[in-house]
């Protein structure tokens, strides 16, 4: 291949990687919510005292939001409607467990998927191409294709690793809650409406959500299940069938609440035990890599430059 040729790959190749970087920020960052259209509204209310027509709003705003945004979103959806079905449920389940970052959905999981396979892809054919032949620029864009593609999915098993961590960790704090006001002759559901007003984290929204869907009809024990299915954190699946089975057995929830509280707080205390036990082994590794190494220069050299200088090593 010509030095030509290869240039000009590359620079169609750039132009491709700076025009996926932009349309993807743009893309993620999404429609304007309803709150941001109706303060356009308002200044455009404000600014003219002919009222303005949808069309004339619509019109109103840039060109990528009124028709390259649209494009991307439906080749998302289109994109998303030829993934199997299993793949599509897998993914929103995953997304669920996250705690929905960013309100993503399917669709705009499997667009982000897409562009970084194109932004790697194109990045790592335009580096190839510069450095190398064509082939091996074909076979690297395959490899950033690929990495594009898992990127995601590493990405969101981390939030997913993240959240239930944090539920791990506040869960004992809330059934403290749920103990103390179910005592003071609170109801269970007035009990998780407290925690939900209380703390703003993954496990307060959970039982917030929890509220809403008995609020719409649905009874306790199905709500309590899909929180559960929600976060797959196997404390709150001990929690979630002990009030299901106190419920069905007629047993005081007090007093479930009270011991499960109780076998959280031990639970934490176990896991920080072991956390503790843990922690020589994994600092062996930079201590006699990193720390033993510098320790032994600091002490050792002196002693080595003298013995050096005593032999008149350096003549």
């Amino acid at each position: 291949m010509s030095p030509l040729v290869t240039i000009l790959i590359g620079i169609v190749a750039l132009v491709v990687v700076v025009l996926i970087v932009v349309l993807a920020v743009r893309y993620l960052r999404g429609a304007p919510e309803e709150a941001d259209i109706q303060a356009r509204l308002e200044e455009f209310a404000k600014r003219s005292d002919v009222p303005l027509s949808l069309e004339e709003i619509e019109l109103s705003q840039p060109f990528s939001q009124r028709v390259i945004l649209p494009i991307l979103r439906g080749l998302s959806e289109r994109l998303a409607k030829l993934s199997p079905t299993k793949t599509r449920e897998s993914i929103d389940h995953q997304l669920e467990l996250a705690g929905r970052p960013n309100n993503w959905g399917v669709t705009e999981f499997v667009g982000l998927r897409f562009f970084l396979m194109l932004l790697f892809g194109a990045m790592f054919f335009l580096i190839a191409s510069i450095a190398s032949g064509f082939m091996l620029a074909l076979v690297l864009a395959g490899v950033g294709a690929l990495i594009g593609y898992l990127m995601p999915l590493l990405w969101l098993r981390s939030k997913i690793r993240q959240r239930q961590d944090e539920i791990i960790k506040t869960l004992p704090d809330a059934l403290d809650l749920l103990t103390i006001t179910v005592e003071a002759g609170l109801g269970l559901d007035g009990a998780m409406q407290k925690v939900a007003e209380k703390w703003d984290n993954h496990l307060a929204r959970g039982f917030a959500k929890v509220i809403q869907e008995i609020r719409l009809g649905v009874t306790r024990r199905e709500a309590l299940k899909n929180m559960d299915r929600s976060m797959e954190v196997p404390d709150v699946t001990t929690f979630v069938a002990a009030i299901i089975q106190a419920e069905q057995l007629g047993v005081s929830i007090a007093k479930v609440l009270r011991v499960q509280s109780k076998q959280m707080r031990q639970k934490r205390r176990q896991r920080a035990e072991e956390l503790a036990n843990k922690a020589p082994i994994k600092m062996l590794f930079p201590m006699v890599f990193l720390i033993f190494p510098a320790l032994f220069i600091i002490l050792l050299g002196p002693a080595f430059l003298q013995v050096m200088e005593t032999l008149d090593i350096f003549g």
